[in-house]
């Protein structure tokens, strides 16, 4: 583990003891790893699908293509890769206006990259954002509620194509992107996610 994630664990190991000072430990959680971070989630579509009629290890070779098409894109916005997990890309901002670029560019080059591909070979992603304060674990990962909000919308909500953006990042985007439209959406899942917004095409 990274002196990072060891000091965390040190703390959180605090925490458990029965005399522990549960507040003044969250504070100092908080002050030694919180930092304010877009959270750019995306996810393959039709990966099941897809799977169970090509194979998984044409799948795979997808992942891989989608991962070389991508990184560039995230890094040209200013991002960094967090981390990918099969068919998902973790990344982060610092500036929210860039994550949602990025996003609109990486469909931009999805869209381009399936011009000439047979449908069983192109590449199609749904994408999540979150904006707000996280637990940063150096350059290993990060947690916090718009982490898992914005997974949820690249997960579970979005549909190939499309760009969600969580609540708190669309206060942060919206005044910036004027040339955009954003529509407000409700979900009737349960879960994480009950409003959210959806950059329209």
């Amino acid at each position: 583990m990274g002196k990072a994630r060891d000091t965390l664990t040190e703390l959180i190991e605090q925490r458990l003891e029965p005399s522990a000072d549960i507040t003044a430990l969250d504070q100092k959680i908080w002050a030694m790893f919180g930092e304010p971070w877009a959270i750019l989630c995306s996810d393959m579509s039709g990966f099941t699908k897809r799977t169970d009629e090509f194979g998984i290890i044409h799948f795979l070779t997808l992942i891989h293509e989608m991962q070389k098409l991508l990184s560039p894109i995230i890094l040209s916005h200013y991002g960094f890769l967090l981390k990918t997990e099969a068919d998902n890309i973790f990344a982060i901002f610092r500036d929210p206006l860039q994550a949602v670029r990025c996003a609109i560019s990486m469909n931009e080059a999805t869209h381009f990259y399936n011009s000439n591909k047979s449908e069983d070979f192109q590449i199609m992603i749904c994408v999540g954002i979150g904006y707000g304060r996280v637990i940063k674990i150096g350059d290993e990962d990060c947690y916090g509620n718009e982490v898992n909000y914005a997974f949820k919308l690249g997960e579970d909500t979005a549909k190939a194509g499309e760009i969600l953006l969580t609540p708190d990042t669309y206060k942060a985007v919206a005044q910036h992107l004027t040339m955009l439209k954003f529509i407000e959406k409700q979900t009737e899942k349960i879960g994480l996610v009950h409003q959210y917004y959806k950059l329209e095409k």
